[in-house]
């Protein structure tokens, strides 16, 4: 059961909004927003897209491509979820489907390497 007194987290980010544009605090307060989860976890998944851009300069036979391969799926059904949720979101929309590109220029990298063989 949920707590009818606001959080301490909850009280300063409602100020914090109360001192931001009237165009600013809609987006800052949004469901998806900054002040949620539902922002943070998306942004540093970002993480995994500086990985798969890195791996672009990685030599083809050190290619995983159960790993990229993994990534990839990873990235497409998890773009797919962030339309269905409620509210819509689009930050965790743009990153999976940034790892799912790099991952899947990654891993057809690799396979045509293991095909070549």
């Amino acid at each position: 059961m949920a707590s009818k007194n606001p959080s301490a987290y909850t009280k300063l980010m409602h100020k914090i909004a109360a001192l931001l544009p009237e165009k600013s605090r809609a987006v800052f307060l949004h469901p998806a927003g900054p002040t949620t989860i539902f922002f943070w976890a998306p942004t540093f998944k970002w993480g995994l897209v500086m990985a798969g851009i890195g791996d672009i300069n990685r030599p083809v036979e050190n290619i995983s491509l159960s790993q990229t391969f993994s990534l990839m799926l990873t990235g497409i059904i998890w773009s797919r979820y962030s339309l269905v949720i409620i509210p819509k979101n689009y930050n965790l929309l743009s990153v999976n489907a940034f790892v799912a590109m790099t991952n899947s220029y990654n891993f057809m990298r690799g396979l045509r390497h293991q095909v070549a063989k």
